[in-house]
């Protein structure tokens, strides 16, 4: 009889752990977009339309390449599988002004209510949970502090910075720095970049259920094209 509920109790734990694992495989498992990286864009010559320099003011141009987005660890069955949710937001705008020393003045908006991952089922969650898109729709970014660029970008050149700027999110705002590189396409500028994030400085509750559960902190990404203004 003891071996009996032995082998019973072993045959319990091997369907919940597998039937926990099967779930993962068929329902959350998906493949995980790369980081924000810098876009591959041909370099232009200063014929044409494209400008002499960088100077001048930029504006954000939408396509499915530039996003703004978050990656966060999720835990499922306790700790026993990790996985990475990416949600990313294609609808952005924003400014930016250079001059010839510094990137002066930076401006993004969000509509996180257009954000999307692998699974609608997380989407879903994060309209009234989380970040609670329905209440908090957009997520800004104001730069604070000039970023010094030394001299002038050569055209095509790969720029590493660090953007020191305010960014609100769910309704609160804290100052971030946020690691970035950056390219002079002539036609475009491209920037990405990304920084780590405490969900409880925005007053965010990770979503947990008896199934998933979320880390508490997680990152902010960002990856943008800009054209003249």
């Amino acid at each position: 009889m003891q071996n009996s509920a032995k082998y019973a109790f072993v045959a319990v734990v091997a369907i919940i752990f597998f039937g926990a694992f099967g779930s993962y495989w068929f329902f959350l498992r998906g493949d995980t977009p790369s980081r924000a990286a810098l876009r591959t864009a041909p370099v232009t010559t200063v014929a044409g339309d494209s400008p002499l320099s960088p100077v001048g003011d930029w504006n954000i141009v939408s396509s499915d390449q530039v996003f703004v987005g978050y990656r966060v660890a999720e835990l499922f069955g306790g700790e026993t599988i990790k996985t990475t949710a990416v949600g990313r937001t294609n609808s952005v705008s924003g400014t930016m002004t250079i001059t010839e020393t510094a990137v002066t003045a930076v401006t993004l908006s969000a509509d996180l209510t257009k954000m999307t991952s692998d699974r609608p089922q997380r989407d879903r969650v994060l309209v009234d949970s989380g970040l609670q898109t329905r209440t908090f729709p957009q997520a800004t970014f104001q730069l604070t502090t000039p970023i010094p660029l030394g001299n002038a970008p050569a055209l095509g050149d790969e720029v590493n910075v660090v953007a020191l700027g305010d960014l609100t999110l769910h309704g609160v705002t804290h100052q971030v720095s946020i690691p970035m590189l950056a390219r002079w396409n002539g036609a475009t500028i491209t920037v990405a970049g990304s920084t780590r994030i405490e969900f409880g400085d925005y007053d965010i509750e990770a979503p947990n259920n008896a199934f998933v559960s979320v880390e508490h902190s997680g990152e902010f990404e960002v990856q943008l094209t800009f054209v003249p203004a």
